[in-house]
């Protein structure tokens, strides 16, 4: 799977760009603040329908105009596909798959598998729980649409459940809660299920993985860490209500789940240091390509941010040693030595000022 390319108009800084990739390695340099951003994130949008900075889509639209549209044309299995996006201001996006128009957002997944790489990534192990709950739900979504209408179904019910908190603060419609209550656990059991599978998939991977970033002197480990299990599940959320009616928030349910990562069975985020926090970001993503990689019998498209600057030379050499085979978006700020002798560039664009320069 690999993408030929990627149009873009009235997205952000570009006016109109149109842009072709090789199904090796590309590279993206330039300034900061220039735009090489947002052709990732214009990718990213393309398999996921969301921005990976949380951006609203009124946002993404170029200043002063209404629309924005988004097209990519890629390769999967020898067949030819094209994604349209098209943002507006004040409608839903638009969404069409050769050319046909999709219902639903969930269509799309599955469609481009899109593995991103930020420093930002570097953090998830010292940054709060909705960032690794985050990394769970971004994969399952692009890995199972099944996965993707259970998350969004249980969202919606935990976000009807939770005004129903605030507009009841004395609790005098039980019955209501209890309809709630109901549906939220049916598929919030569902999502504890398949995010339980995702890190056993992904203890299988990790571990070797890790030693050899780390000459097998750590043994990493993820650990689920549920905020209930599938068991008490009804029963705590039962005993919580009052709290629940008091706080008028639900306090239990998968969406304050958390990872905890173990390095020879000890809690990372409370105890390694930032060298090591570092290297098991590197591993949780070079375990999340290789878990892809079998998942769906072909390779993942990698987009590496600005990432490479923040990486050491063992680290560098343990990610790039893993994209050989991998179409890769690399975006710098100059493809310096270390890149040239490296890698197999296949092609370089600079950015400038959203303009882009073959």
């Amino acid at each position: 799977m690999f993408i030929e390319n990627l149009a873009l108009n009235n997205y952000r800084n570009y006016d109109n760009a149109d842009i072709n990739f090789s199904d090796g390695i590309n590279i993206l340099y330039g300034d900061n603040a220039q735009g090489k951003t947002n052709i990732l994130e214009a990718i990213y949008m393309t398999a996921t329908t969301k921005s990976h900075r949380g951006s609203k889509d009124k946002e993404i639209i170029e200043f002063g105009k209404d629309e924005s549209h988004i097209r990519t044309e890629l390769k999967k299995n020898d067949i030819g596909h094209r994604i349209d996006i098209h943002l507006r201001k004040n409608k839903s996006k638009g969404i069409a798959i050769d050319m046909i128009p999709i219902k639903r957002s969930a269509d799309l997944f599955g469609m481009i598998n899109i593995i991103l790489f930020s420093p930002e990534d570097l953090s998830i192990i010292k940054n709060g729980p909705s960032e690794r709950r985050r990394f769970m739900d971004m994969e399952l979504c692009q890995l199972n649409r099944i996965y993707y209408n259970n998350l969004s179904t249980y969202n919606k019910i935990l976000n009807q459940r939770n005004n129903q908190l605030k507009e009841d603060m004395y609790g005098k419609n039980q019955d209501i809660l209890d309809v709630w209550d109901s549906q939220l656990i049916d598929y919030g059991l569902k999502i504890i299920k398949e995010r339980n599978n995702f890190i056993n998939m992904i203890n299988e991977i990790i571990e070797e993985i890790h030693g050899h970033l780390t000459n097998k002197k750590e043994s990493l480990k993820l650990i689920y860490d549920k905020n209930v299990s599938e068991d008490n599940f009804s029963i705590e959320l039962c005993e919580k209500r009052n709290v629940d009616i008091r706080m008028m928030n639900t306090s239990v349910g998968p969406h304050r789940d958390d990872i905890i990562f173990m390095i020879n069975d000890i809690d990372v985020r409370k105890f390694g240091s930032q060298g090591q926090q570092r290297t098991v970001a590197l591993s949780l993503k070079l375990a999340e390509i290789e878990l892809v990689k079998r998942i769906i019998n072909d390779n993942p498209i990698l987009l590496l941010d600005d990432v490479m600057s923040e990486l050491d030379t063992k680290r560098r050499d343990a990610l790039l040693s893993s994209i050989s085979s991998i179409q890769t978006i690399i975006t710098c700020t100059g493809y310096d030595d270390f890149i040239k002798e490296r890698l197999n560039i296949d092609k370089i664009y600079k950015i400038e000022q959203g303009k882009i320069i073959v």
